[in-house]
């Protein structure tokens, strides 16, 4: 779906802003510090139900008041009557809190059925130069939309390692009693399994768009692999059992799929440890744009884009490369810019101007 009504307040510097987005191009224009990414940012808290910016949600309330709503509602595509009412409301000291249709969620995952919602931002390269963390989030959020029992098989994998952690704070180093251990790691591995194999069937799923779309923009020949978080050829019991001492000693639990990667690589080498930063943003963006390709072959209607100044930081070749590899997506794009000039997707469907935390249509 797409989103159609977008409603905020206290974002950053929104007091409070509406919008009625077109599902075609729309633009958000506006100087520096005038609120044109939060606004972007309202849009990916309502379909992720956190921010691409920071961590800590919290940072996004408007200094001074307690507490960020954001509400939305989707054009549904024609095969659904239908549009579909969303919000999220983040207070301090509180944790986050989302509905869909007036009941609430039970994970934030959730909000991505009724809004897949995917960024593009000057940070982008960070999603092959930081750590597994980005690149994990990546594919969760791809394997969500294939695997349709992934929320539950994740969300039960989390649950048990913090359960499996618990008990080995408690026993400490060198605790000799590992019998509640035992049951936790029978648990862990039944879910972490299956965990593992959803991902490893998406990046399956997604190696030929991959190949072709990093090719056709970065001109590199960067191979994706995946890290299933222990050994591929040592069953992950056997990885438990023999790093429990290890475990016990750090009090958390050192091999599983919460630490799987993804691993890219240029002739043999970590892609990070070799390509300049405009490479790592091409290959970053080749990620994104490779999914948005695998996820519009399965979805009723391709996710939403958010583009932060899409022309900021690319030559015109590789802006005309990002161009033609993002059109044929058929996306909703919700784009930001500093003037309303010639823009790289053509004139817009729907255009809005942000002075100073104020919206206004054109």
């Amino acid at each position: 779906m797409t989103l159609g009504l977008l409603t905020v307040g206290n974002l950053r510097s929104l007091r409070h802003a509406e919008l009625e987005l077109h599902p075609g191009r729309n633009l958000i224009v506006g100087a520096n510090g005038s609120g044109k990414t939060s606004l972007l940012e309202a849009i990916f808290l309502l379909g992720r139900g956190r921010s691409f910016r920071t961590r800590n949600t919290e940072r996004l309330i408007t200094h001074g008041q307690s507490r960020l709503v954001v509400f939305g509602r989707t054009l549904p595509p024609e095969s659904l009557a239908n549009p579909m009412g969303l919000g999220v409301q983040v207070i301090r000291g509180e944790p986050t809190v989302a509905k869909i249709q007036g009941q609430f969620v039970r994970t934030l995952a959730e909000l991505s059925t009724a809004l897949p919602v995917q960024v593009i931002d000057p940070g982008v390269h960070k999603l092959v130069e930081d750590s597994a963390f980005r690149r994990r989030r990546w594919m969760d959020w791809g394997t969500f939309h294939v695997e349709h029992d992934f929320v539950d098989v994740w969300a039960a994998y989390t649950r048990t390692l913090k359960q499996r952690n618990a008990a080995l704070k408690q026993l400490g180093p060198g605790g000799t009693d590992g019998t509640p251990l035992d049951a936790w790691d029978q648990e862990l591995v039944q879910w972490g399994e299956k965990l593992a194999l959803s991902r490893r069937r998406m990046l399956d799923q997604l190696r030929p768009y991959w190949q072709e779309t990093v090719v056709a923009l970065a001109g590199l020949n960067v191979e994706l692999g995946y890290f299933q978080g222990w050994a591929r050829d040592v069953p992950f019991s056997e990885t438990l059992r023999q790093g429990r001492e290890r475990d016990l000693a750090r009090g958390s639990t050192q091999a599983g799929p919460h630490r799987g990667d993804v691993v890219l690589k240029l002739e043999g080498r970590l892609a990070r440890d070799t390509l300049s930063r405009g490479q790592q943003k091409l290959v970053a963006v080749s990620l994104i744009l490779a999914q948005l390709r695998m996820l519009a072959a399965i979805l009723p209607e391709p996710p939403t884009l958010l583009l932060d100044d899409p022309a900021a930081e690319l030559d015109s070749d590789r802006l005309r490369r990002f161009i033609d590899q993002v059109k044929p997506l058929g996306c909703q794009l919700v784009l930001t810019s500093l003037t309303a000039g010639p823009q790289p997707f053509g004139p817009p469907d729907r255009m809005f101007h942000v002075e100073q935390g104020s919206v206004r249509g054109a």
